[in-house]
């Protein structure tokens, strides 16, 4: 069942950013999340997200090419064996958009901490950590945070944990994967968009499994 603490979704305007706060804890970004609301900061404040057009990725549409199933036996995939480094690779101010800040490494390591907030890791057989992502799981609900691949060692190392994660979600019997805005990496492996009342239907269904 969805959550009310943001109120009615037919009263949120018409825009991606529906909400703003000084405010930003463990307790506010889970009910977010039960809600169809994500975080992310904005001009030295808490902006709360819930886009018109939202991504998803079907997991059974997930497109795997030749070359990416050879990736995949290249590494070795863990779940929560490095969520800290994960999130810190994540969080690097080097990176192109770089938005992770120290509130939001704060709260999602409180969140992982009570086994809300999970991370897949990629690896090369030498032990080196080449690619990843972190995210919330809730019920039959996985919403993507954040992915990040090592440029020389690991190219399509992020994909190989997004491979790792659907398949993990699967088995969990999930219904829906949240990647949140669609990118061309995403489309390329089978991410749609919906619109949001679409989105939140299936999140109440999801959260309902």
């Amino acid at each position: 069942m969805l959550s009310p603490m943001f109120g009615d979704p037919s009263g949120w305007p018409a825009q991606d950013l529906i909400g703003l706060s000084d405010e930003f804890d463990a307790g506010m970004t889970l009910e977010a999340y039960l809600s169809g609301v994500f975080p992310m900061p904005i001009e030295g404040m808490m902006g709360w997200w819930s886009p018109l057009d939202r991504g998803i990725l079907p997991l059974d549409a997930l497109r795997v090419t030749r070359s990416l199933r050879k990736m995949t036996r290249r590494y070795v995939t863990t779940i929560d064996a490095a969520f800290d480094e994960v999130l810190r690779r994540c969080a690097d101010p080097a990176r192109d958009g770089a938005w992770i800040d120290d509130a939001i490494v704060e709260v999602y390591t409180q969140l992982h901490e009570r086994g809300i907030a999970h991370s897949v890791e990629t690896w090369t057989p030498d032990g080196d950590l080449v690619g990843g992502l972190y995210g919330v799981r809730i019920a039959g609900f996985f919403a993507g945070e954040s992915m990040f691949h090592d440029a020389e060692l690991g190219r399509d190392a992020s994909k190989v944990a997004l491979v790792a994660l659907v398949s993990r979600l699967h088995e969990l019997d999930a219904t829906l994967l949240d990647v949140q805005w669609l990118t061309p990496h995403l489309a390329s492996m089978g991410a749609i968009e919906v619109p949001r009342d679409d989105y939140l239907r299936l999140l109440d269904e999801a959260l309902s499994a």
